[in-house]
Order: C-alpha cells, then sequence, then structure tokens
C-alpha cells in the first residue's frame, strides 16, 4: 500500500511537472492564433474564438525570413561541424594520449566551465572587433568552434573503449588518426550525436550574440529576427508568437524525434544524475 501512494504521488507531480513544462508551448502557438485584441486581452484569452492561420503569412511577409533561415541554417551547420571537430580531437588527446601536463590542462578547461558566459561577451566582442570581424559571419560562427562541455562528453566516451583495443591497432601499426576515425568514432556514436542535436539546438536559438555582433538585417538569425515585431507603438504579440512558432518547431520535432540518443549519449559519458 505505501508503494502505492508512493507511485501515486510520483505520477502526480511528474503530471503536473509536464504540464508546467507545456504550458509556455501552449501559449506561444495559441497566441499565434489569436486576433490583436485577444492576445493583449486581461484577463487571458486561453482558447482563442476564431483561428486566425493567417498570422503566419503575416509574419513570413513582415521580414526576409528566407534570409533569416539561410543564414541560421549557414552559422548552425558551420559551428556544429566546427565544434564536433575540434572536440572530438581534443577528447581523444585526453583519453588516449599521454603527454606532460594532461591532466592539469584538463583541470583548467573544466575550470573554465564555472565562468558565466555573458562574463565573454566583451572580451569576444572586443577581439573579433580588433580583426575587424565584427558584422560578418566570421563573428557569428569562430567563438563557437569549440566547447569544453562537448570535450568533456565525449572524453568520457572514449574513455570507455578498453586500453586493450588501441594498443593491439598501435601493434599492428594503426596511426592514431587511423585508430580515431575508424574505431573510437564508430564506437562512440550515440555520445558524439548527442553532442550534435544539443549543439544544433543552441546555436540555431543563439540570440544575445547575434544580435550584438551583427547589424546588417542581411547577417542576421532567427531568433533576432523576431524583434521586427516589436516597435515603438508596441508588440504584434499575435505575429511575434507565430514567427516564434516557426523558429521553435523545427527544433522540438529534431529533439523529440532524437531525444533517445541525447538519453543514450550522456549516460554512456558517466553524467547521469
Amino acid at each position: 500500500m505505501k508503494k502505492i501512494f508512493s507511485n501515486s504521488i510520483t505520477y502526480v507531480f511528474l503530471f503536473f511537472g509536464g504540464v508546467f513544462m507545456i504550458l509556455p508551448f501552449y501559449w506561444m502557438v495559441a497566441t499565434s492564433l489569436k486576433t490583436g485584441a485577444e492576445a493583449i486581452a486581461i484577463p487571458p484569452v486561453w482558447v482563442p474564438e476564431t483561428l486566425k492561420f493567417s498570422n503566419y503569412s503575416k509574419a513570413l511577409e513582415a521580414a526576409p525570413f528566407g534570409r533569416y533561415f539561410i543564414n541560421s541554417l549557414f552559422v548552425t551547420t558551420v559551428t556544429t561541424i566546427g565544434e564536433l571537430f575540434t572536440s572530438i580531437l581534443a577528447a581523444y588527446a585526453f583519453a588516449k594520449l599521454r603527454f606532460w601536463g594532461k591532466d592539469l590542462l584538463f583541470i583548467l578547461l573544466l575550470g573554465t566551465m564555472m565562468v558565466p558566459g555573458e562574463l565573454m561577451t566583451i572580451p569576444n566582442f572586443v577581439t573579433l572587433a580588433s580583426w575587424r570581424m565584427i558584422n560578418t559571419y566570421w563573428a557569428l560562427i569562430i567563438p563557437w568552434l569549440a566547447s569544453v562541455f562537448s570535450v568533456f562528453t565525449l572524453k568520457q566516451s572514449f574513455e570507455s573503449i578498453p586500453d586493450e583495443l588501441y594498443y593491439a591497432a598501435k601493434s599492428d601499426g594503426c596511426s592514431d588518426w587511423r585508430f580515431l576515425w575508424e574505431m573510437v568514432v564508430p564506437l562512440s556514436k550515440s555520445s558524439i550525436i548527442a553532442v550534435t542535436i544539443l549543439k544544433v539546438i543552441g546555436s540555431w536559438n543563439a540570440f544575445m550574440w547575434p544580435l550584438i555582433v551583427t547589424n546588417e538585417r542581411s547577417l542576421r538569425t532567427l531568433p533576432v529576427g523576431l524583434q521586427a515585431f516589436t516597435t515603438e507603438a508596441g508588440t504584434q504579440f499575435e505575429l511575434l508568437m507565430a514567427a516564434s512558432t516557426i523558429v521553435v518547431v523545427p527544433m522540438v520535432v529534431i529533439y523529440l524525434l532524437l531525444q533517445k540518443y541525447i538519453m543514450q549519449g550522456i549516460s554512456r559519458s558517466g553524467l547521469k544524475g
């Protein structure tokens, strides 16, 4: 009886937790289908009286979202590939190679994870400004070509591969480069996919940095483009939510379809709670 009661409490807690997490997404989609009056009504209108799907076409016409989509896709693709390449190489070095100061260097890298990302905004901006890269694609890409979190995650996964396999390959004349790409990477597929998904979602949804380093509309990404619906006269909430839905839904779908790889990759990396 005690176990049944305990399980019931757990399920109730999880149910309300799930509702609490889903509520913002429901509000976003519901508001995207409201009239302007319903979007700002007090008390709030939870279910629109008439579904205005025309808000989506109006939102797409309000700003060059085609260009923003291309920019987001380009930046996300390049930064993801770049981060994966650097993280795989670094993780392999820390996991399998022997060199002086390896443990100390890895601890120092982990220490950087304790520094809030906001504190790095000004140094990164000043550095890129000195290189004359502000308001270019380089400014959107270069700071995100490496990630300590990805290195740490992949290192944990690479270390799970037996050293005997590594030494056997070396004794047969296999180079570290070949062993990495033909053995380590395929055996760590789940962790690599997990890191890739998290990077794609983070890069796609990035707002503050693209807003800071770009001035031209032709360089802006989708999240920054949402500002088109906020003016001195006020905010068109129904159009803003319609555009937000267009931006968010692809990432939500990707996450729902591939979430099992995230769980497999994180659990294999030893980051379970």
